[in-house]
């Protein structure tokens, strides 16, 4: 079988390419090149992110793997893709009081959808599309459903960031290291002698000041408790996220967090620790991954960020395609615009968006 396998120039992605020219595939690396060159962000940090400057030094560490497994390598440029749907999104998300996920939008419209077509229009002919993710695949034909599982590495399964993919996406990729741990991947580099084994995961998406992609200039607004009695003064309530505790400049006699965003009024609401504790959700646009859409009430797991534990959930399907999600306890900090996902032991079933907390 000839492989497409999309590489980042860290050591999961790399080791994904040699499991699969060890099986006996055909093997072609491909990178996504994302980053504008253009494009000057003042605020960077200096660390490691998926999106940024650094893409160069990736291209470099993908290719020189590509040498050492003897095949081929290209750099497919999905510039204006990423901007017009990752980063417009991340954008209009925020200045609606959202706080996005890029990552799970780029995996669904970018990596496993304009990377491979791409590479197409560039004249490459493969019949599977691979990953580094730790997730599983596989094919029930009860009910003639591509089904998407957690990874054997619990603490870097990254199953939560698949689950908008649908099933032609699913028909057409692979996922060689769901069945390895992160200790494991590092020993097979280690003996394949790739120059990657050590190179540090990346940290986030992006590791400088937001507003470098927001652009949006400073604009006083208030920091207002539940009553609206003001606290303090902000420059923009974009710059701010539910849950969030450091960076708010305003004394209390215990630690405050926001609560809440109120994009018409430029406000910033606050409180304490157990204000941030809510029941359930409300989500949207969801994306049913390894069953049939649920039209009844049921129970199952639920994650609302990757690095959570799964907790109990009870769920009620609604009108529209929302779900209204019931934790069996409180939670803190339920943000809308970051994804709830479900699932029944390893299995994904769906999730969707989180549009309001109750």
């Amino acid at each position: 079988m000839k492989i497409l396998v999309g590489m980042s120039g860290g050591v999961d992605s790399s080791v994904a390419a040699a499991l699969l020219k060890a099986q006996g595939h055909e093997v072609i690396g491909a990178t996504m090149s994302i980053w504008d060159k253009n494009q000057y962000f003042a605020n960077m940090t200096g660390k490691e992110g998926c999106f940024s400057p650094h893409e160069e030094q990736d291209v470099a560490a993908a290719q020189s793997v590509c040498k050492t497994l003897n095949i081929p390598y290209y750099v497919i440029d999905c510039t204006e893709q990423y901007k017009k749907i990752v980063l417009s999104n991340f954008k209009s998300e925020y200045l609606a009081g959202r706080t996005p996920n890029p990552c799970v939008l780029c995996n669904a419209t970018i990596k496993f959808n304009a990377l491979p077509m791409a590479a197409k229009a560039q004249g490459l002919e493969f019949d599977k599309f691979a990953t580094g993710h730790y997730a599983k695949l596989d094919f029930n034909a009860k009910n003639q459903r591509y089904q998407l599982f957690c990874g054997k590495d619990k603490q870097k399964d990254q199953a939560y960031f698949l689950y908008r993919l649908t099933q032609e996406q699913l028909a057409q990729i692979l996922l060689p290291l769901g069945d390895y741990t992160k200790t494991e991947i590092r020993e097979k580099a280690k003996s394949l002698g790739l120059a990657v084994s050590d190179k540090p995961d990346s940290q986030d998406f992006y590791t400088g000041d937001i507003n470098d992609i927001i652009q949006a200039q400073p604009k006083v607004g208030n920091f207002v408790n539940r009553d609206g009695k003001i606290l303090g003064k902000h420059n923009g309530f974009w710059k701010f996220t539910i849950g969030q505790r450091r960076g708010l400049g305003v004394s209390a006699e215990k630690p405050l967090y926001v609560l809440d965003l109120i994009p018409e009024k430029n406000e910033v609401v606050l409180g304490f620790s157990d204000e941030t504790l809510q029941k359930g959700v409300i989500a949207s646009a969801i994306n049913w991954v390894s069953v049939n859409a649920l039209d009844k009430p049921f129970d199952c797991t639920a994650k609302i960020r990757s690095s959570q534990k799964p907790v109990q959930v009870h769920v009620i399907p609604l009108e529209g395609n929302s779900l209204q999600i019931e934790f069996e306890d409180l939670q803190k900090a339920l943000t809308p615009g970051q994804s709830v996902v479900l699932y029944d032991d390893d299995l994904v079933l769906g999730g969707g968006f989180i549009q309001s907390a109750f």
